[in-house]
This record gives C-alpha cells, structure tokens and sequence, in this order.
C-alpha cells in the first residue's frame, strides 16, 4: 500500500483554516511548509520563548496533505476549499509515497553518539560500540537531548571533564534527562532533573528507570515544594535557551552552593556576553567550549 501527498501552495492567511478543512475532509495528516524553502527568500518561523508567531505559517506556505491512494483528490480539494469559502479551488501537485517498512527506515537514521573521550548515546536497537565506556542507552522521543545538538554535547563533556563525582546535581531543564543520567553515571551522589513539560518528566523517568539511574524528576512547582530556595547544590547545569536563562539568572545563581559550579548551554555565541552578564550579579560566567556556533559558559561560585 501507498499513499498520495497533495501540495497546495497557498497565502498565510489561508493556511491554517485550509489545513483543518482538508483533515476534516478526510486527509490523514496534514503539515504546512515554507513555500520558499532552500531559496534566499526562506525565513524561519519560531524563534526562543515569547517568540512565537500568530500563525503556524508563512507569506507563502505550502500545504502538505497525506491520503490513501483511493482518495478522490479533486473531490478533497474542493471540499475543504468550500469549506473555508475560498473565491476558486487553488492549483494542487500530487506526490506518491512508497510504501516502506517506516521503522526500520527512521531507525536507520539514528546511529549510536560518541561524545567527549569516553561517552557514547546508543539506540536501543543497537549494540553497544565499547563496552567499557559510559553508554546511555536513548532512543529519540519526545524530549529534547539525544547528544545529537551542540548544546547537549557542550554540557555533556563539561560533565565528563569535571566528574561529580559526590557531588550533588540539578538538571534544570532536563529534557530527556540525560545530563542528569550523564552526572549519575559520573558518581554524582544525589541528581534532580526539573522541567517544565510533564511528557519531559515522563521521558526522563523512564530513560532513567532504563539506565538504571536513580534520580528524581519533577515539575518546577514540585521541585520548589521539596526542595526549598535555601538547598544548594555542587553542580547546576541548565541547558534551555538564553532568553529563559536570563530570566532564570537569579534563581539558578541561587541553587549553586558555596564554591560550586554552574554550567550554562543553549546560548549562541553571540549570546554569550548578554547571557554571563545577566548573571554577573551572582557569579562570574566565561566560555567554558564552543561548538557550531553555541557556547557552553561556566563558572563557580565563591567560597
């Protein structure tokens, strides 16, 4: 079995309102495009927090409509463009999707990390590059943090190069937890992971519960009620994005205890000097590495 992907270019002002009509007429899934994607004119869409757009779409957006072979087309596009009462049906193109084993193929394209000197990412339907390595075990879901993006790998070989080892950790921000688990495997004697997204603390927990980590995630919220203001910790690490990070300088500058480290990635090395002086009200921040244009800024607390 295959399927038919009809494309319909069309203005932003239709593009939302066009997508919803053709899955009510029967599409199976539908996505919106840059029309000028891969040309000078493409332009990207969302931004860091407080910077999202109105409307999922661009000034010339493309409209990706997934249906079974079977499907009347035509019938389809008339439908949904009567619907959104669009003055004539807008030109279509139709473009066929093989049938494939779609498993098999998206795994395939995930192949185990190596990280700093001696960590490796690996999906589970891998087998294990060194056994004498430390492995993470992690498949791509719904949270951010595979190692895969610079940020995760900055913080990653910070960790690696100053082992917690006794150490208390705060992840904040934690995504699939996987700093949290690269801090517990390091010796770290006591790590939190804090995020925002409950389908992140759910991924978290689980990759931990797989990687025989013990740690505990929780809400913001939760974590403020178990662990007040006034607990400190060896090592916080926050890899967001520097808009929230700045925000947050108070807060996490206020998490590091006396002569402890706090280790800071998502920031643009652009960034960078706008981020460390938001925080240097409360602790000194230099650029620990840089890697494909993102820095990782670090530094430690007075005694």
């Amino acid at each position: 079995m295959g399927w038919i992907e009809i494309i319909i270019e069309v203005a932003r002002d239709h593009a939302e309102s066009l997508s919803d009509a053709l899955m009510e007429a029967g599409a199976l899934s539908v996505s919106v495009e840059d029309a000028d994607e891969g040309t000078e004119a493409e332009r990207p869409l969302f931004g860091e927090p407080g910077m999202e757009p109105d409307e999922n779409a661009w000034d010339r957006s493309r409209v990706v409509a997934l249906v079974d072979t079977d499907t009347n087309h035509a019938a389809m596009v008339a439908e949904a463009t009567a619907a959104i009462a669009l003055a004539e049906v807008p030109a279509y193109s139709l473009r066929s999707v093989a049938d494939q084993d779609w498993v098999r193929l998206t795994q395939s394209q995930f192949e185990p990390i190596h990280i700093g000197k001696n960590i490796w990412v690996v999906p589970s339907w891998h087998a294990i590059p060194d056994a004498n390595a430390l492995v993470l075990e992690l498949d791509p879901g719904l949270a951010f943090g595979t190692g895969s993006h610079p940020t995760t790998r900055l913080c990653m070989e910070w960790l690696e190069a100053h082992a917690p080892k006794d150490s208390s950790v705060l992840d904040y921000g934690c995504g699939s937890g996987i700093l949290a688990m690269v801090a517990e495997k390091l010796g770290a004697k006591a790590v939190i992971g804090v995020d925002i997204d409950p389908q992140a603390i759910e991924s978290a927990r689980f990759n931990a519960e797989r990687n025989r980590c013990n740690i505990e995630f929780s809400l913001p919220k939760e974590f403020g009620n178990a662990h007040p203001a006034t607990e400190k910790f060896d090592v916080v690490v926050a890899n967001i994005l520097s808009s929230p990070l700045k925000l947050m300088a108070p807060m996490l500058s206020g998490r590091v205890a006396a002569g402890g480290a706090l280790i800071l990635s998502g920031v643009l090395a652009r960034q960078a000097e706008e981020v460390a002086a938001a925080y240097a009200p409360f602790i000194t921040l230099t650029v620990w590495a840089e890697h494909e244009g993102w820095v990782a800024l670090s530094g430690n607390l007075a005694a």
